[in-house]
Order: structure tokens, then sequence, then C-alpha cells
């Protein structure tokens, strides 16, 4: 009994060792591809990795166009072709070393630290994290209950999907620009942004919470909004016309892997929001192919449980196709899209979203920052009915807003898809095999998938 806490030790300094033999490499070719800059990663393997690595690419705003995963035993193979977000090779010499630094040092394949009560707070800011039932509103309530508490909101993302909604916010004292320490205080806007939160016919409460997690925060988010079931609701998507994410998940017999196809709209970070929610359910992909083209995008993985089996119940198959669905639309954004640029001052989060709510507005996701005192925040906005924001409205909210709205995009919305999720799954599947990609996989060939009968 007593020699387990030393093999646990001892194992933890073996992988330590594996990685420092065994560093990953990282190539970076500019001209292997005509369009785009192919990023080769070569590591050992470890669960979470395809996630970090994506993670990485994405915060650097980069554009994944393609991407080829694989492994073999112990070792992770990926290879990315990516462009700039206008489309363009990646030449700028900062990025590419930070690419090299981030993704070929050790830091990156090392467990990260989430959920650690041993954390030391932050002394600059207070993480709150909030679930609740979304309405129009909402966010502009928030602001004030902080604003009136005398708090100051230097960042936040607020995601809002299915009747339900999720935020971060970091939050400073007015007085002192510092973190929010004093308890009691704690408690009181607690308990303020509760009440706030809870919806009027909604059994689930509102919840916030002062976080010590480290994790990043669009990660945070995913897994807040579906620790809140927001998967469960059938509310998006009956009859409103919108194009929906179309997921199929099949057996592969002959490798004894579930199949896993997704097909959308393509968009930013589509690729993360996948692998992330694939990662957070405990699944691991060990091969897949990722495509875009014309605006639409294709994602193929071949994955097990952790615990090495693969998805073994018609239960679980739809649960998994219910929460891809979910993650692809709470980043879906359709209607329009506000950026502003100003000042920052007191009550300026607060006074923005109350003009977007005289106007009849909701905010269907938003990401506010202040920096060096000037203050920039993008906006989703829509009709409260889901419906485009008419001209006249915008003109209203452009009026009001003055010189501080920099930018307007209406995304207008597309009409619904004519052909068939299956027609174009199954199609697309016999297309594309994973022998194409040239990493000496021998997968399975098509014949041996097959769709889980319900």
């Amino acid at each position: 009994m007593g020699s387990c806490p030393v093999v646990a030790v001892d194992d933890d300094e073996y992988a330590k060792l594996i990685r420092r033999m065994n560093p990953p490499r990282v190539v970076i070719d500019n001209d292997a591809c005509e369009n785009a800059t192919v990023i080769r990663v070569d590591s050992i393997k470890k669960h979470g990795i395809l996630l970090e690595v994506i993670q990485v690419l994405t915060d650097l705003n980069l554009i994944i166009t393609k991407a080829y995963i694989s492994s073999d035993g112990s070792w992770f193979m990926d290879v990315f072709n990516v462009t700039d977000r206008n489309g363009n090779k990646v030449r700028d010499k900062e990025i590419i070393s930070c690419i090299q630094n981030s993704l070929g040092s050790e830091a990156c394949f090392s467990p990260r630290i989430e959920n650690s009560v041993d954390t030391v707070p932050s002394k600059e800011h207070t993480f709150i994290e909030m679930t609740g039932t979304d309405r129009p509103g909402l966010l502009s309530e928030i602001c004030a209950v902080l604003a009136n508490r005398n708090c100051s909101v230097g960042k936040a993302e607020l995601w809002t999907h299915n009747t339900r909604v999720a935020a971060v916010v970091h939050v400073t004292e007015e007085s002192t620009g510092g973190a929010v320490e004093d308890p009691e205080r704690l408690s009181a806007i607690k308990e303020l942004l509760c009440n706030v939160l809870r919806g009027d016919n909604d059994w689930r409460m509102g919840r916030m919470t002062v976080s010590k997690d480290r994790t990043h925060t669009e990660r945070r988010l995913h897994q807040m909004m579906f620790g809140d079931r927001d998967y469960k609701s059938t509310v998006v998507g009956a009859g409103d016309g919108k194009p929906r994410p179309q997921v199929a998940v099949m057996d592969c017999a002959e490798k004894d892997y579930s199949v896993v196809i997704l097909r959308s709209r393509d968009r930013p970070k589509l690729l993360f929001d996948a692998v992330c929610t694939l990662t957070d359910m405990q699944y691991v992909v060990f091969h897949g192919t990722v495509d875009t083209r014309d605006d639409e995008a294709y994602q193929e993985y071949y994955i097990r449980h952790v615990d090495g089996y693969p998805i073994n119940s018609e239960a679980e198959r739809q649960r998994v196709i219910k929460c891809l669905e979910a993650a692809i639309e709470r980043r879906a954004t359709e209607g329009l899209e506000l950026v502003l640029r100003t000042e920052d001052r007191r009550g300026l989060l607060s006074d923005v979203t109350r003009v977007f709510r005289e106007n009849g507005l909701t905010i269907r996701r938003a990401e506010i920052s202040t920096q060096g005192g000037k203050a920039s925040d993008t906006f989703y906005l829509s009709e409260v009915s889901g419906k485009p924001v008419e001209a006249k409205t915008i003109e209203s909210v452009r009026r009001q807003l003055g010189e501080m709205v920099v930018r307007v995009k209406q995304s207008p919305f597309l009409p619904p898809e004519v052909a068939g999720a299956t027609s174009f799954l199954f199609g697309h599947l016999f297309k594309a095999s994973l022998q194409s990609f040239r990493l000496g996989w021998s997968g399975p060939t098509p014949d041996r998938l097959v769709q889980r009968k319900i």
C-alpha cells in the first residue's frame, strides 16, 4: 500500500524523461502548397494534445483550411494547411517564431492546471463565470449590477445557445483597479447576479462562481454550456429555415473505431469547437481529416473513448451527435456584427447594452475587452424574434452610439440546404479516404464503414 505514491511519481518522472528524449518536431513549410502554409507536428501522444495544437494555431488567428491527423502507437503526427485571416500564406516572422516556440516546447505538451483548488487567485482581476437563462437585455442587466457595485469589466466573452447563456468575465474594483477580494462583496454580487440569471419559467437556477480555473476561455465556455446541458433543448432550428450542422456517427468494424463525420458552413475556429467537444467528452481522435471548400467544411474523425472502446450504444451515439451540433451552433452567428472602439469610461458597457435593449435587439454573442484605457467590443445581434436586424434599427443604433461604431456587418441568413445530410455524408465519405492523405496509415476502406442501426 505504501509504495503506490512512489510508483505514481516514478511513472510521472518516466513520462517526463520520454518527452525530453523525444521533443516535439515542428516544420513550417511555405513551399509545399501553392495557397497555404503547411505545418507538420510530430510528438509523443497524450490525451488532449491535438486540441492544444489547434488552440495554439487558432489563438494566433490562423485559418485551418485542411488538416490530416494520424497516430501510431505512442506517436502523434499532424499536418495543417493554414492561412492568415486574409487568406494568405503565413510569412510574418513573429508569428512563425511564435508557432515554433509554442508547439516546439515542452510547455505545450505538459499537463495544464485546471480547476485546481491550490491555484493562487489573480491579484489583477476576479474571474467570474455565469450560466443561466438567456433573454433580451440580460447582458445590460448584468453590466448594471456590476456598475452599481462599483466593479469594472476588463474583459468578457458571452455565448448564447438554445435559451441558455454562459459568460466568463474579468472584473476589477473601480477604486483599486485590482481584484475583488472582499468575500462579503463577492457574496452580495453573486446573489444579485444569480437573481438576474434566473429565468422566470425555467427550473434551472442561474449560477455564478468565482473561478481559479486557468482553462482557455473558449474551452471553458464550451464546458460551461455542456454542463448546463444546452444540447438537450430542441428550440433552435425548428422550421426557422437556417442551415444546421450535419453530424453522423458510424461504426468502423475493421479497426474497432467509431467514425464521426461532420458537415457545416465553414467559419473560423470550427475545428477547435469540434475537437474541444470530443476531447472534453473523453474521446481520443486517432485519425482524421478536415477539408474546407466553397465556404463548406467537412470533418472526419476515427475515435475511441479513453477507455479504449468505440461508441457502443444508440444513446451514446445520439449524445455525441447532439453535443457536436450544439458546439458548432454556439459560435455560429448570423445577423448583425457590430464592432465598437472608444475611450473607456465608467458605465460605458451598461450604456451600450441598454441601447441594444431599447432598440429591440438581443445579444447572441459578445467579445469585450478594455486595455490601456481603450474599449474594444464586438457584439453579434439579432431581433428578439431571431430575424436579421432591419436597416432602420441599424441606423437608430448608429445614431445613438455615434463615432464609437467602427464596423457594421450584416451576415445574411442562408436558405435551407437542398441536399439531405445522409446523401452528402456518405457521398463524400467514399471520395475521402484516409489512404489518400499519404500519412502511411492503412485505414479502413469505405465498405467497412457501416452506420449503426437505430
